[in-house]
Order: structure tokens, then sequence, then C-alpha cells
């Protein structure tokens, strides 16, 4: 019977440190591959943390030499790998908040994030297409990152493009998660997609991340939820049309 595993990784980054996590995503993707998982999605920003005055600094592209184990762990695995790092911008001008996406074929593709948070386009420039979706298995995943997740024509965008998951990446506080979790539930119920989020598992950028990391079903059933800390992986399966969760921690 055929079985669809996605997760999402709850890692803790370093700030401006792409090395060091570069390091942790490499113990995370190997803990996927052991569970055989075909997509794994990181927080927004893990290469670098969510520190916007940084961004030039850590500014990567998928040829980036420091990520070419990722790539390779992509490759082995059969796995899409989509991490968070600042990126060059369509301008080139100033950077975007993006997602670098290792495919298991090999090829590469980057997503910029569509909507900012205020105060953002100080240090980042919004990216000019609407959804990036990557077909994995049987499945269409429609990449969001963070405040793309606030605006319900992302949503649309992806379910337009044949969506059948919505995989996003972000940086939720304490304070904000549960609009936030509410939100992305309700793109679950309006559109019939399951949704992944990966959240940052401690503090970043000033903010105090909320962590719990989380899958809901198609239904807006809450599937599995990490920790409020932590590193750590959730995993969601589907077999014959149900979908199951775990969780276990990541020594990363």
């Amino acid at each position: 019977m055929t079985m669809l595993r996605i997760a999402a990784a709850q890692s803790i980054s370093v700030p401006g440190d792409v090395s060091r996590n570069v390091a942790t995503h490499i113990a995370f993707a190997r803990a996927a591959a052991a569970e055989s998982v075909s997509f794994l999605i990181f927080p927004e920003l893990s290469l670098s943390g969510y520190e916007p005055a940084l961004l030039h600094k850590c500014t990567l592209t998928p040829c980036s030499e420091l990520l070419q184990p990722l790539r390779q762990i992509a490759a082995n695995a059969k796995m899409t790998i989509a991490f968070g790092a600042p990126v060059e911008s369509e301008s080139g001008s100033v950077p975007s908040i993006g997602s670098i996406n290792f495919h298991a074929d090999g090829s590469t593709t980057v997503y910029r994030k569509r909507f900012l948070h205020p105060g953002e386009d100080t240090f980042a420039v919004p990216g000019l297409i609407d959804s990036h979706c990557v077909d994995i298995d049987k499945a269409r995943v429609a990449l969001a990152i963070c405040a793309d997740t606030t605006h319900p024509e992302h949503a649309r965008s992806a379910a337009a493009a044949g969506a059948t998951l919505y995989a996003a990446g972000v940086l939720w506080s304490k304070a904000g998660y549960a609009v936030d979790a509410e939100m992305v539930k309700s793109h679950a119920l309006a559109h019939g997609f399951g949704v992944l989020v990966a959240n940052h598992g401690g503090p970043t950028g000033g903010f105090v991340s909320g962590g719990k990391s989380s899958f809901w079903a198609g239904n807006g059933e809450l599937v599995v939820r990490a920790p409020d800390e932590g590193n750590a992986l959730v995993i969601a399966s589907k077999v014959a049309d149900q979908w199951r969760g775990s969780c276990r921690l990541v020594d990363a």
C-alpha cells in the first residue's frame, strides 16, 4: 500500500551562522530520510535565523557550496527539502525572504515570500509569483512563507494551481500563535488540502517563537503537533486517505 510521508522540521537557528545552521539541517534531513519522508520543510529563514538586518550578509543561492550536502541527501533519499534563506530577489538589488528547494531528481528551485510583514520591506522585497508548487509522489505541495498564510488569496492561488497540500515555513510567536494557527486551519477547510507548518523551536530575531509545528488535514482536524520549544520532527503520513501523525525529537 502506498504511503505519503511529509514532515516539518521545528529547528533552532543560530543568528547569522549559516555553517552551524546547515549542520542542524543535515541532522534533520538525515532523520527525515530514515523515516522515508518525501517532503521536508523548515521554518522561515531557518539557515540565517530571522535576522532581517543580516539578510545581505547571509544571502544564498542553490549553488552555494555550503548547501551541497543537503542537495546530496535530497537526491539520495528521493526527498524534496525546502529550507528558509535570504535569497537574491528578481531585481537583484535587495534580497528576498525565500525558500531554497532541493528536489529528489537533483534539480533546484527557489520561492520568494510573496507578502511581507510590516517593516520587512526595509530589508527585503517581495517575490512576484503568487504560488510555487512542487510535485512529490502523488501530491502537489504549494509553498508559503509566514505572512503569505495571512492572505487568503495566497491559499486560493495555491488551490487554483492544483495543490493538494499547503506547506509553510513560519516564525509564529507565542503571542500570535493561536490566531495564525486558526488562519491556516481555515485554509484547510476552505480548499480541502492538508496544511503543514514548520515553526522555529527557539527564540530568533528578538521574538519568542511559539513552536508547535503542526499538520492539519483537509477537514481541519489537527493530526499532529510538536512541543512549544526544542528541535522536533513532525511527520504526517497518509495511508488510504487517512492521515496519521507522529513527532520525534532530533539531536541537532
